[in-house]
């Protein structure tokens, strides 16, 4: 990857008052902390769930995993759904790429506001493959919206100190949506979406927990966080 960005912090506050800047209403939609992956502590977030988002710490573990699941997935038939997904070209983009996932896959629910930065993004993306995308986020045209300044200033607004955009970061996001009966996994760095197999929108929630949960189990790692966009609390 080329360009270089400050990560984003795991952090709702921070990503709802991102999401608020780029055209996501606060009083309707915003994301949540699941604060642990039982039934109970997953009953505690608002509901319903539209998107997942998931932090998890890059190891050799989880590289050599993603690398088999791949493969994997490459040898065998997909299920046909109409996915919003773009690959990523810039370093530490996740924390965006995964807001973005969550937004582009369900506009229905969570429609910005005509004219914002997410209105803008859409409309100008959703007719180009996951390539164009991650061209269009890395290098908009001149007229186009442009996500790099909002993008540095939420990851400056952290409750912890924010590292340079030239340090190597070892954590990375990934969404999970549901689309047409599947439960997918969005990821940039990905050869494409990845199908966790059936699920309906509301066990969402529930189907995600189930696969961060291996991805503990594959990490060999305590340092996830895991947050869910739904409804803005009452």
């Amino acid at each position: 990857m080329g360009k270089k960005w400050v990560p984003l912090e795991s952090n709702p506050e921070v990503m709802n008052e991102y999401c608020a800047k780029l055209g996501l209403n606060p009083s309707k939609h915003a994301f949540h902390d699941v604060f642990g992956l039982d039934e109970e502590l997953l009953a505690m977030v608002p509901k319903p769930v539209h998107a997942v988002i998931l932090c998890y710490p890059i190891t050799p573990e989880t590289e050599a995993a993603a690398k088999q699941e791949d493969e994997q997935q490459a040898a065998q038939p997909q299920p046909k759904s109409e996915l919003y997904y773009s690959k990523q070209t810039v370093s530490n983009a996740c924390g965006t790429m995964a807001i973005l996932h969550a937004v582009g896959n369900n506009m229905d629910e969570c429609k910005p506001a005509e004219g914002s930065f997410l209105d803008q993004f859409f409309k100008a993306t959703q007719s180009l493959n996951p390539e164009e995308r991650a061209k269009f986020i890395e290098d908009p045209p001149s007229d186009g919206p442009n996500i790099e300044s909002a993008h540095q200033s939420a990851a400056a607004s952290g409750q912890s100190a924010a590292p340079s955009e030239n340090e190597e970061v070892m954590l990375h996001f990934v969404t999970f949506i549901h689309k047409d009966g599947h439960l997918w996994q969005l990821d940039g760095r990905r050869r494409a979406p990845v199908c966790h197999g059936p699920t309906t929108q509301d066990k969402l929630l529930e189907s995600s927990a189930q696969i961060v949960k291996q991805f503990a189990e594959k990490s060999q790692s305590i340092s996830f966080n895991v947050v869910a966009l739904g409804p803005a609390a009452e």
